[in-house]
């Protein structure tokens, strides 16, 4: 790595340009904007017309993304999520942007997130997903950790603008002029550590970047648009019977006045007979189009295996409705694979809470050591299965009513708002004074007097 900082921006403005290709790249896959380079053998450059899209790669990020909720935060040795980083959450409006930097992720196999101190004074961090676009960090391979950072500011026509270096002392604000780049302000914030953290998706011990979703389902893709554009050519040509007259002459296709008949009007048969009594009129048969749609179905049946969803998020049935157990059966994989982002994805803001702790703070407790991010369950069951489920366990002492709550999908608002009901229910009270029928649980209000077992 470059010692000085212009050293450092101008090194990973250079990573950051080499990338933009490949990301330019999976946001025409995922928008259906990519166009086929090559229509094939046997089509003519005209067909292009007639091209048509497959969007598999957004359904394959969507159907994950869709099933990536995370709702809550819990410190060591908590029973409950902590109160004041889901309040930061909120006030960053990370319901909704969260979304966006997962979505982000699986599109072009990273997103990153920023960490900064509350505008005048606030107690509440700044926390900011940002683009693989105008992003990158250099990573320190011994201990994974962000060494520098850079955010580059483009103008709509792709200029550069401005730069943001995080550095683990300090922040260096750049503008770019007629002579380059020049600082227009520093933050010395001495937190030691890089204020940036990223979201890598698809890791692996070799490749730090990431990698799409897609990648996997492009190449299918591009085959199942090009049998779809081959299908187009087909219907045009030879969907419709191709008709034939023998013994005819150009004479017989005049009208009344003389003139000759349009070629397409002659063809969709409103020319019902003839003058002329030596000609034969006949038909071809009509070409047998099911071998493109077979093609098409065989390409999603490999999209379906390689990406963990199910067929019939492809289009894909068969004569017999699948029952509900056989549905929650294909899912199983995209659940794992739900399940894995969330460990990866959770382990980052995780560590961006951390961050938050440290600026606000000045330093991070011990406890958040072993902060552990909650998700709601990837899975689809349906509430009543899973209500019978969670009240099993219940009645069998396994869990207490809290964890119960949080089990069913509530949020952290409604635990405590239940939470607050029950200590109000003259049936509860009853049940506590008696010490029967309930779990104990530390995190429903016991009653004055109550003996809670």
């Amino acid at each position: 790595m470059p010692d000085d900082d212009l050293s450092v921006l101008h090194h990973l403005r250079q990573r950051l340009s080499t990338t933009a290709s490949r990301l330019r790249r999976s946001d025409a896959y995922y928008d259906g904007a990519q166009r086929l380079a090559a229509l094939g053998l046997g089509l003519p450059p005209e067909m292009r017309r007639l091209q048509v899209i497959v969007n598999w790669p957004r359904l394959v990020v969507d159907s994950l993304e869709e099933r990536l909720d995370l709702e809550g935060f819990r410190l060591a040795g908590a029973a409950e999520t902590d109160e004041r980083l889901w309040s930061w959450w909120q006030a960053n409006n990370l319901d909704d942007e969260s979304g966006l930097a997962h979505l982000e992720a699986l599109i072009t196999g990273r997103a990153y997130i920023t960490v900064g101190p509350g505008d005048n004074g606030s107690d509440t961090p700044v926390i900011t997903p940002e683009s693989a676009r105008s992003m990158i960090t250099d990573v320190d391979p011994r201990t994974r950790a962000v060494r520098s950072a850079l955010r580059l500011y483009t103008s709509r026509y792709g200029g550069e603008l401005a730069a943001t270096l995080y550095l683990p002392d300090r922040t260096v604000f750049y503008e770019r002029g007629r002579s380059g780049w020049k600082v227009t302000d520093t933050i010395a914030h001495k937190l030691g550590v890089v204020p940036v953290v990223p979201i890598i998706n698809r890791s692996r011990i070799s490749d730090r970047h990431g990698r799409s979703e897609m990648a996997d389902v492009i190449g299918l893709t591009d085959a199942a648009c090009r049998t779809l554009t081959n299908l187009q050519g087909a219907q045009e040509l030879l969907a419709v019977p191709q008709r034939y007259v023998l013994g005819a002459t150009r004479a017989d296709f005049v009208d009344e006045a003389g003139e000759p008949i349009p070629a397409w009007e002659a063809y969709i048969g409103r020319i019902l007979a003839l003058g002329n009594e030596n000609a034969r009129v006949g038909q071809f048969s009509s070409a047998d189009l099911r071998n493109f749609t077979e093609v098409i179905n065989a390409y999603a049946r490999i999209v379906a295996a390689l990406s963990g969803m199910p067929p019939h998020f492809l289009g894909l049935s068969t004569d017999n409705p699948a029952s509900a157990d056989a549905i929650r059966s294909a899912e199983t994989r995209l659940v794992k694979r739900a399940e894995r982002r969330t460990r990866a994805f959770g382990a980052a803001w995780e560590q961006a809470m951390r961050l938050g702790m440290l600026i606000t703070d000045g330093t991070v407790p011990t406890q958040a050591a072993r902060l552990e991010s909650i998700w709601r369950d990837p899975a689809t069951p349906t509430y009543a299965a899973k209500a019978d489920a969670v009240a099993k366990l219940v009645a069998a002492g396994i869990l207490p009513v809290s964890v119960a709550w949080e089990e069913l999908g509530y949020s952290a608002e409604r635990r405590r708002q239940l939470a607050a009901a029950s200590g109000d229910d003259p049936l509860v009270r009853l049940l506590d004074t008696v010490g029967a029928g309930r779990v104990a649980d530390p995190q429903v209000p016991a009653v004055p007097g109550g003996d809670r077992r």
